[in-house]
This record gives C-alpha cells, sequence and structure tokens, in this order.
C-alpha cells in the first residue's frame, strides 16, 4: 500500500433524510470540493471517500448518499448496517422535512444494527437560503438534544460548515474508540487501516476485500 494511501481507520458513514435536502449536495462538497446546483435524484445509493486527519492520524471515511424516497426505503436501510456515523439531514426551508427527523433516527438506530452505538450528527442544511428559513436553530439544537445528537447548520453550496460536519462526527467516532466504547473485534463500521482494502474511484476498481466485507453491505 503506498504511504498516501495509508490511514489508521476506515468509518462507514451514512447520509440520510429526506430527498431534496442535499444529501447528495453535502457528499459532493465534502469528497469532491464543488457544488451541483442541478442533482438527479438519487436512486439507492451512492459511495465517495475522502481522508481526514484526527489527533495527527489519517482517517478514511467511506460515505453512502442514501435515496429519501419512500420507494427505495427497504434498498437503502440494508446500508445501515454497521454504519459507525450518520448525518441525518433536513432542510431548514422546509417544514416537513424537520418533522421526519423522528421516523428517519428510528430507523438508523434500529437498521445500524449494533446496540444503538451510531454516531448521530443532525445537520440542518440550506443555510445559504436565510430568507426562507423556517426551521428554527433553536429548534434543531432542541431536537438533538432531546435525542442524544450533536448538531450543526450547513450549507452544501458556500459550503458553510460542510467539512465541519463530517469532521467533528468523524472525531466523535475516533473518541470512541479512544475510551474503549467500540469494540474493533466486532464487525462495525470502523475497521483499522492495515490491510483494509478500498475502491480506487479513479480506476473503477474495487477490491473482493470491500466486496466481502461484512460491514460494506
Amino acid at each position: 500500500m503506498s504511504q498516501s494511501s495509508q490511514y489508521a481507520y476506515l468509518f462507514k458513514f451514512i447520509v440520510v433524510g429526506d430527498t431534496g435536502v442535499g444529501k447528495s449536495c453535502l457528499m459532493l462538497q465534502f469528497t469532491d470540493k464543488r457544488f451541483q446546483p442541478v442533482h438527479d435524484l438519487t436512486i439507492g445509493v451512492e459511495f465517495a471517500y475522502r481522508m481526514v486527519t484526527i489527533d495527527n492520524k489519517k482517517i478514511k471515511l467511506h460515505v453512502w448518499d442514501t435515496a429519501g424516497q419512500e420507494a427505495f426505503r427497504s434498498i437503502t436501510r440494508s446500508y445501515y448496517r454497521g454504519a459507525a456515523a450518520a448525518l441525518l439531514v433536513y432542510d431548514i426551508t422546509r417544514r416537513e422535512t424537520f418533522n421526519h427527523l423522528a421516523t428517519w433516527l428510528e430507523d438508523v438506530r434500529q437498521h445500524a444494527d449494533w446496540n444503538n452505538k451510531v454516531t448521530i450528527m443532525l445537520v440542518g442544511n440550506k443555510t445559504d437560503l436565510p430568507h426562507k428559513r423556517v426551521v428554527s436553530t433553536e429548534e434543531g439544537e432542541e431536537f438533538a438534544r432531546d435525542n442524544g445528537l450533536a448538531f450543526i447548520e450547513t450549507s452544501a453550496k458556500t459550503p458553510h460548515n460542510v467539512d465541519q460536519a463530517f469532521v467533528d462526527t468523524a472525531a466523535m467516532v475516533y473518541g470512541k474508540i479512544q475510551e474503549g466504547a467500540i469494540d474493533l473485534s466486532t464487525c462495525t463500521g470502523v475497521k483499522e487501516g492495515e490491510g483494509v482494502a478500498v475502491m480506487d474511484l479513479y480506476n473503477g476498481t474495487l477490491s473482493s476485500q470491500v466486496l466481502g466485507g461484512c460491514c460494506n453491505s
């Protein structure tokens, strides 16, 4: 493995929420540093990755962007399994996306399937549209506090707080590892870097190790 591709840990992230809240745009901004104003609806799941540094250690984030439509819910739920972390996203300009958070949260906690240890960041997206805001920051903070979640507001367009949303969530997962709250010997969305195969998005290859890994199904 080349020096540039080495990393201490791999974390599996999922991004969930209603259709149109900006999940795909958040992932694209984080992994590719660009904003795509017109984005096709996600069909099933999309995947990307990026390396971040926490406590002087390189950590690779595998990010799975899941479709928000009810028609794909049975498909996307299978990708929740073993997730180390989830970004639970709503649109601050659409009240209904906030009202649906409890259902999404229940889905994540039920299907991530490792004793409710998944780290969840509540993300209020589209802060670049303050004149259209209908969900206050205080409401987001209250929902997060009542449900034991971290909270941040972002704009996938500007890109206010996008990196922070992912990196802060990864830092919380890393903290749990250091505290011994995550057992690395069990099959979760956390893998030590030594010998872990990764997808190469540039040449389109996917290692059989990843294909056979129980945490990537």
